[in-house]
């Protein structure tokens, strides 16, 4: 991973002790709240439902086992709300009702502190900070090369990698160099402060997008030309919101030199005509969409203007893109010898593990091959029966990062999904590691599953979102705690999110969950169909709605409907596999699925 240099390192701490002066003059009325909400933006800082909420950003979702760490003792000592604040939010969250779970408990509200939240862009938010802790947090974050740094504002936020970025047996080449290089480009840039809205930007190296491309402000995957040169194929205008868009190709093969001269023209060019008189349609998607060619041939002549007139200031060199690639390092991998007594033990763990067929689950879905061929690739699960999606405590946190140190050179990764990667397992470790993991209870071998669900925290915490998301995934995990049944479903993406800013990625999930408010109370539209970009579920697209919205209650009967009628209209293909949930809707249509979730309604009703 990349190993911050002293020059990063008086940044990001200068930049706290920035904030804490700031953070002073608020309190002692020097700074208006006006003048005081820009500065916290800019450093992660949001007012939530209950709340401060902070947002911790991680780069390309590398993150180390002492960062880990850091943020256990952040969740420890500061997400910790006064006594009548937290009973005050949980009173108003139960009056919301319970879900009732088809054949188990109802689930109801219960609000947590003392944890993080990985969220789908490699970021780690905590919802209960003090405002008044909020410049010790960023100090002790700085002391751990950690900032919340432009993940908010109308800034370039945090950048995203596919979670194999260096690992993956499918590569085409490592896009963190590339990602880092952005990263230190972008953050503070003059001109890019207080663009018409959000922006963000993600890079995938791998064959297969596993970053989501399409669904990005800029999305960059790496190809090579038939010459065998490196380079980027480019997307714009990609988004999810009101107004779901898939990015469109601009550039076929941008040669890597280019790319930050690109990217400024991209941005400038939104900069100068996106619109700032509606934040609905301010997204640099609106202004792709509105324009098509014409954004495209206004960004080729500013390229060609910032290339031929002002002489490509930010072109990139082979020295430079050395340099960052330096700090990368992998690291080193000594052979798996043990002897004597150790060696007993490991083969003790080794039969004990081969022994339980759990073990061979956990070798299916949670296991992947590496590019070399001593190690492979472990995810952790965050989704379990009883914590929010891609919840963890301080406790889990530390144990995580002791996974880390004892199996993964003290290294970890975010995942899109909300879980966590370890990316330098020895293969000789696996049954070591599934025993461990097992033990901390992140060992669930359920990663593509149903119930690897992605959720964002919703209306029991965001102020933006109209109706909750977490009791919805903690009712639908309840119901399908069964691992024969989960596996004989096979691959599916359900994504939920509490509002139409899309923090769930619903859009994309091949069952997609999204809260609406009506007349005040808590409904729910289900959409089907929707891709992320992967093999499996196709290029990127959204789903579509399957008809008026649905109350809470209702919703887990309505996805057990949807997956009984995959049932019942899946194939079994030519090796002996079932059809996947999203191969059959393809194939099949919307229909025979549409009327399985309207019948299981417990009112008829046109409108709701």
């Amino acid at each position: 991973m990349y190993q911050y240099t002293d020059f990063d390192r008086q940044f990001v701490r200068a930049r706290a002790a920035q904030f804490r002066d700031q953070l002073e003059r608020w309190q002692a009325g020097k700074l208006s709240d006006d003048e005081f909400r820009p500065l916290r933006l800019q450093n992660g800082w949001y007012v939530q439902r209950y709340a401060p909420m902070t947002r911790i950003a991680v780069p390309y979702g590398d993150i180390a086992s002492y960062q880990l760490r850091a943020l256990a003792r952040v969740a420890r000592e500061f997400d910790q709300p006064d006594a009548g604040l937290l009973r005050e939010a949980q009173d108003k969250q139960l009056a919301l009702g319970e879900v009732p779970v088809p054949g188990g408990a109802p689930v109801a509200t219960k609000l947590q502190t003392g944890y993080g939240h990985f969220t789908t862009r490699t970021n780690v938010q905590f919802n209960w900070i003090p405002i008044d802790k909020a410049a010790d947090v960023m100090e002790l974050l700085a002391a751990a090369d950690m900032h919340g740094i432009q993940t908010s504002g109308n800034t370039i936020r945090n950048i995203t990698t596919d979670e194999f970025a260096g690992i993956g047996i499918d590569e085409v080449a490592d896009p963190r160099p590339f990602a880092e290089i952005l990263r230190q480009w972008s953050t503070l840039h003059p001109e890019f402060a207080f663009l018409p809205r959000k922006f963000k930007v993600a890079l995938n190296g791998s064959k297969e997008d596993h970053a989501a491309l399409g669904w990005y402000d800029i999305g960059l995957q790496l190809v090579r030309s038939e010459a065998g040169e490196l380079g980027f194929r480019v997307q714009v205008g990609g988004g999810m919101g009101r107004t779901p868009i898939i990015g469109s190709v601009v550039r076929e093969f941008l040669p890597w030199q280019h790319l930050l001269n690109y990217i400024e023209a991209c941005i400038r060019v939104y900069n100068e005509y996106g619109r700032r008189d509606n934040a609905w349609k301010a997204r640099i998607k609106i202004l792709v969409k509105a324009e098509g060619q014409r954004y495209i041939d206004k960004v080729e002549a500013e390229f060609k203007a910032i290339v031929e007139q002002d002489g490509g200031p930010h072109t990139l060199t082979q020295a430079e893109y050395d340099r960052v690639a330096a700090s990368f390092v992998q690291p080193a991998i000594q052979p798996n010898s043990r002897k004597g007594a150790e060696a007993q033990v490991q083969a003790i763990v080794r039969a004990d593990a081969e022994a339980d067929p759990q073990y061979h689950r956990w070798l299916q879905r949670n296991v992947r091959p590496h590019r070399n061929p001593e190690l492979r690739i472990v995810t952790l699960s965050f989704k379990r029966l009883g914590y929010a999606p891609g919840d963890a405590t301080a406790d889990q946190m530390e144990q995580a990062a002791a996974l880390a140190d004892r199996f993964s050179s003290g290294e970890a990764r975010l995942t899109h999904e909300q879980n966590l990667l370890l990316p330098w397992v020895h293969q000789d470790d696996l049954p070591a590691l599934w025993a461990a993991a097992r033990k901390a209870g992140f060992a669930k071998p359920n990663i593509g599953l149903l119930t690897d669900l992605i959720a964002c925290p919703g209306g029991d915490f965001c102020s933006l979102a109209n109706a909750r998301s977490l009791p919805i995934a903690e009712a639908i995990t309840q119901r399908f705690q069964d691992l024969d049944e989960e596996f004989d479903l096979g691959d599916i993406r359900l994504n939920i999110s509490g509002c139409i800013n899309s923090c769930g990625h619903h859009h994309a999930g091949h069952i997609g969950i999204l809260g609406v408010d009506k007349d005040g109370k808590e409904w729910y539209q289900v959409t089907l169909g929707g891709s992320d970009g992967t093999a499996l579920s196709g290029p990127a697209l959204p789903g579509k709605v399957v008809g008026p919205s649905f109350s809470a209650a209702e919703v887990p009967v309505v996805i057990e409907a949807v997956l009984d009628t995959y049932r019942r209209e899946r194939l079994t293909l030519a090796d002996g596999k079932a059809e996947s949930f999203i191969g059959t809707l393809r194939r099949v249509g919307m229909d025979p699925f549409k009327a399985a979730a309207n019948g299981a309604r417990f009112v008829e009703r046109e409108t709701a």
